[in-house]
């Protein structure tokens, strides 16, 4: 079983990480590429591309200028630990002990506009590109086209080298992100947890606990062990609970009634 989840755009390069252990981007020469394009770029057109302030514009064309490899621990991170988002505070990597990160790297990968597909592990330096941005780079009209088959290539790669029992992709990212991926042609059945808050006399998605929730599915799914979506129904953590009324097999519900 493969789980997906999306980058953030807020990121951590100073807090203390407590492993040493790491592993190398698989599409480092893509990354490369983008990098080499995107240093064409001033400040002022990084402003218009991404739709940020000057200060953050200044800040990614300082990154992109002194993005360089090789990654090492000395000039990079581990991406599980880099990024600082939703996802990642309901993830709460900080908390993971050897065990969990190593069921971590086989079975979670991060979708990326920049790196296209992430292990855990994997050094990562400062970067910010959005998958939907409309960047162009060598005749390809944006990222989506760019990544092309790549990232469903490696993620069939990840899921066939599984048991035959537990090949399924379960999609925690977001549409912007999951997007990069030609569903179609994934070989497993796709399950996509929904997360519903009580809010204004009804149960509606709100995009703020929904991202916070993805991640702590991912964790759940990581300190448990699972290897099958049936077990997904057993989440329960921060006053979730499985709603078999509103689920398909394809799209298991989760519901929360509570003050946040």
């Amino acid at each position: 079983m493969l789980t997906v989840i999306s980058p953030a755009k807020s990121l951590d390069f100073n807090s203390k990480v407590k492993t040493q252990k790491h592993s190398n981007p698989q599409f480092l020469e893509e990354a490369s590429e983008l990098v080499e394009n995107l240093r064409k770029l001033s400040p002022s057109q990084l402003t218009s591309l991404m739709s940020i302030s000057d200060k953050l514009a200044n800040e990614n064309f300082n990154r992109f200028n002194e993005w360089h490899t090789p990654f090492k621990l000395s000039n990079s991170r581990q991406a599980i630990f880099a990024f600082k988002g939703d996802v990642y505070l309901g993830l709460n990597a900080a908390q993971f002990n050897t065990h969990d990160l190593n069921f971590a790297q086989k079975q979670l990968r991060i979708l990326s506009g920049l790196y296209g597909i992430l292990k855990p592990l994997d050094l990562m330096q400062a970067y910010r590109l959005e998958m939907g941005r409309q960047f162009s780079v060598n005749n390809k009209k944006n990222l989506y086209e760019f990544w092309g088959r790549k990232i469903t290539n490696n993620i069939n790669a990840d899921i066939q080298a599984q048991p035959k029992t537990s090949r399924y992709l379960i999609n925690l990212a977001s549409n912007e992100y999951f997007s990069s991926i030609h569903a179609n042609d994934i070989e497993a059945e796709i399950i996509t947890p929904q997360f519903k808050d009580w809010s204004k006399d009804r149960y509606r998605i709100i995009s703020f606990f929904a991202k916070k929730a993805r991640g702590l599915m991912v964790a759940y799914i990581i300190k448990n062990r699972v290897k099958s979506p049936e077990k997904l129904v057993e989440f329960g953590i921060d006053g979730y609970s499985f709603c078999p009324e509103e689920s398909t097999k394809l799209k298991p519900v989760f519901k929360r009634k509570q003050g946040h």
